[in-house]
């Protein structure tokens, strides 16, 4: 994996790492996961910043509680210190790209690979991985900088973990849509690149 070709730049893309997510309630955010992924994602973030490389932030906008654009919790999570500089783009669908300025804003800054993490591992994540693959952009995917919830089956009595759902984001992205790497991995090459 190689950030810079042909003097093309590589972007994080943030995929709703906001505090809206906090008015879902005390259950469900008490239930997210992995535990470290403040620490991973805020990695990144710094990584992207010291190496000069751009990073977007896409926010999730709807009518449900905490996700409309005038709640108070409609912003970058404050953990991340969004900086006046850095792109935040509105979204309404699942993935980062249908109905947002966000591919016109790539092409123009003449980005060709990308970094996603964010919140949810498997919906809105995953699905700006395989929007932006298909788009022509080289993809990469870090699971630990990714964080989502327990799922329940709707017609079997049935659950899955953050873990089983990680791990079956990996396999349905990786080498289709995707490379899955780690925070470490995205680090070393930003400093190598550097």
């Amino acid at each position: 994996m190689n950030f810079k070709k042909h003097d093309q730049k590589c972007a994080l893309l943030v995929v709703d790492a906001q505090e809206s997510f906090k008015a879902m309630g005390e259950a469900l955010w008490k239930s997210r996961g992995p535990a470290d992924f403040e620490v991973h994602i805020k990695s990144l973030v710094t990584g992207f910043r010291d190496a000069n490389q751009p990073v977007y932030f896409i926010l999730h906008k709807d009518d449900d509680p905490g996700f409309s654009t005038d709640s108070p919790l409609f912003r970058v999570m404050d953990f991340l210190e969004h900086r006046p500089d850095e792109p935040v783009i509105l979204k309404q669908v699942h993935n980062a790209f249908t109905g947002s300025p966000l591919l016109p804003m790539l092409i123009q800054n003449r980005i060709s690979r990308v970094v996603i993490c964010g919140i949810r591992t498997e919906q809105c994540c995953e699905t700006t991985a395989r929007v932006a693959s298909d788009l022509g952009f080289d993809v990469s995917f870090v699971t630990q900088a990714t964080l989502t919830f327990p799922l329940h089956h709707p017609h079997r009595d049935e659950k899955m973990t953050v873990d089983q759902i990680q791990a079956r984001t990996e396999m349905v992205l990786h080498n289709r849509f995707a490379r899955i790497v780690t925070v470490q991995d995205v680090l070393s090459l930003l400093r190598e690149e550097g």
